[in-house]
């Protein structure tokens, strides 16, 4: 390398002059730390896959998905349920605070600061620890999501009315209404179809009207007096109209 004007560049031995691709090194060379992903490893995961594959069908064969009957969007007694995954959300909305005109707040907003709390966590606590104890905001938001969940999951099955739910989803044979009959009608004009449902299937806080194992006059003696959580004086119509409706019901039978 000459210096001053007619100065050049020979070479930089900090250089290397063969530039070698960056491979990385089979995991041969690692024994006892590594294995192949075909097909040792895809094989662990695939037996492992079977194992619960096998376990899943057999625990809904044992116990079958609790089917209910067919929806009835006419029935204002029924007690929703959602999935366990959603009963923490489900029970907020039974607070009068997030219900009713305030539901916005708890369908939308207070689980979006929930959720927008856990999002943020990582970035309001960016110390370089990995154990709990060393960040304790982190740590902290997720032990108070956790707790919550687990709380409003709990108290939604706690509360609710495991009886009623049963009753009302329970399965009824099929019977042909006719929505035109006069029976039919007059219970529609006295509100019974509200808990009874529109098929006459019965709901929460009523029984089936189907397949009733009483007579006329016994039947015509609930409707006037109650029974159960049925009021008396339900029925506004002339005893006329109550014969009617009585006869009605005692032909829905099963097929």
């Amino acid at each position: 390398m000459h210096r001053g004007k007619g100065m050049k560049f020979v070479g930089d031995s900090r250089v290397p002059a063969e530039r070698m691709p960056n491979i990385p090194k089979d995991y041969s060379e690692y024994p006892g730390k590594t294995e192949a992903f075909w097909p040792n490893f895809l094989l662990k995961e695939w037996m492992v896959g079977a194992v619960f594959l096998i376990g899943f069908l057999c625990l809904t064969v044992a116990h079958p998905s609790p089917l209910e009957k067919i929806a009835d969007p006419t029935d204002t007694a029924y007690i929703p349920l959602p999935d366990w995954y959603f009963l923490f959300l489900y029970q907020l909305l039974k607070y009068s605070y997030a219900s009713g005109p305030y539901t916005v707040i708890g369908a939308m907003i207070m689980p979006g600061l929930a959720f927008g709390g856990l999002l943020l966590a990582p970035f309001i606590d960016r110390g370089p620890h990995r154990r709990p104890s060393k960040r304790p905001l982190a740590t902290g938001f997720m032990l108070l999501a956790i707790a919550g969940i687990f709380y409003l999951t709990w108290e939604s099955v706690a509360t609710h009315n495991w009886e009623a739910a049963k009753a009302q989803g329970k399965i009824v044979a099929e019977v042909e209404v006719d929505h035109e009959a006069e029976g039919y009608k007059l219970l529609e004009a006295n509100t019974c179809l509200t808990c009874h449902g529109a098929e006459l299937t019965g709901g929460a806080g009523a029984p089936a009207l189907v397949g009733v194992k009483l007579s006329n006059e016994e039947v015509m003696e609930v409707i006037k007096n109650g029974r159960n959580a049925m009021p008396a004086g339900m029925f506004k119509g002339t005893d006329e109209e109550l014969q009617k409706v009585a006869e009605f019901i005692t032909s829905l039978q099963e097929k």
